[in-house]
């Protein structure tokens, strides 16, 4: 089912008129998954792309950055200080691979050059988590601390990090993207809402998702503008157009017990996701030009698994293809095939 949501004010709250329509056929698209498997374990989970052959990931309980060869197929791993907790990473032009230290209040970056390990403290004890980090066109990078309930920003030169508390108590700032117009959107998972930051005057500002219920995890941004979101409590894929404020949203395969979470757009403007229809580890597309789901492909390592999850992606416009980490222990490439 779709629904839309015609938000008459692009801030806070407004009236809002609900239609409903049937969802367009759905079509089919070739995708190959291919996986390999961690030799350590640890929960390895978001993978960045430093280049097509180089791809670096977190252990979040294994505490470590590790790095997957793809030509070879090889491992490597770079130890973090016991208890770091990484969650998130993602690698700079000079090779620095930058983490967030979820479970010690700091974000880090392990130099490939010298192989020196740099953390950088939170300046208020309070922001306790950091959590997913993107960089900007300068780059610097924005960040969320989920139970902290911050926004941040990092200098990734001088280091100097500033905090931009939630508007809302106990919201759980998670998924975080840059639009190109280079305003900061990222969605409260502790809420129905997004959240807008201002990179100019630091100002952030709040736009609430029609229903309730709503409990977005991750963002992403189409060239058209519109800020993509999946609920992952309600199993709907979502649109917010922040020029009109109208809010789109389609109910995912699998309906309320989807719990759709990992998303990422691929360079057609296409979204792409991962959750439940049976069984987990169904990936999924979207074609955001018809409004249509383009069909589902099983994750290998999810066919006899009773649970597990893929919680964030990473595209590679150079292949076309979309990284992730899997619940399985697995880091996996998805890769749409030519009909």
């Amino acid at each position: 089912m779709k629904r839309e949501f015609l938000v008459l004010s692009a801030a806070l709250l407004s009236m809002s008129a609900i239609l409903a329509a049937p969802l367009a056929a759905e079509a089919q698209v070739n995708v190959e998954i291919e996986e390999w498997e961690v030799p350590w374990g640890g929960g390895p989970r978001d993978p960045f792309v430093e280049n097509s052959n180089s791809i670096w990931f977190v252990g979040q309980r294994g505490h470590y950055l590790g790095h997957l060869d793809v030509a070879l197929g090889e491992f490597t791993k770079v130890d973090l200080p016991s208890g770091t907790g990484p969650h998130n990473t993602i690698v700079a032009d000079d090779g620095k691979v930058w983490y967030t230290g979820n479970r010690v209040a700091s974000i880090g970056y392990y130099d490939q050059a010298n192989g020196e390990l740099t953390e950088i403290d939170m300046p208020d004890s309070a922001a306790r988590d950091p959590h997913t980090m993107v960089f900007d066109a300068a780059g610097d990078i924005w960040f969320t601390v989920q139970g902290g309930n911050f926004l941040g920003k990092l200098d990734t030169e001088t280091h100097h990090v500033e905090l931009i508390e939630s508007r809302t108590g106990r919201s759980l700032p998670y998924g975080i993207k840059i639009a190109p117009d280079g305003i900061v959107w990222a969605v409260l998972l502790g809420t129905n809402k997004l959240a807008r930051v201002n990179p100019e005057t630091m100002e952030i500002s709040e736009i609430e998702l029609p229903r309730a219920g709503t409990r977005p995890r991750r963002i992403e941004i189409t060239s058209d503008g519109r800020i993509w979101y999946v609920d992952y409590s309600g199993g709907y894929l979502g649109a917010y157009d922040p020029d009109t404020g109208e809010i789109e949203e389609w109910e995912a395969p699998g309906g309320a017990s989807a719990a759709p979470y990992g998303m990422a757009a691929d360079s057609e403007d296409r979204i792409w996701f991962v959750h439940r229809d049976g069984a987990p580890g169904q990936f999924t597309g979207f074609d955001t030009k018809t409004e249509s789901f383009i069909g589902s492909t099983q994750i290998p390592s999810f066919a006899n698994s009773r649970g597990g999850t893929v919680r964030h992606m990473d595209y590679d416009p150079a292949t076309g293809a979309i990284w992730f980490g899997t619940d399985t222990g697995n880091i996996a490439r998805a890769v749409v095939k030519p009909q």
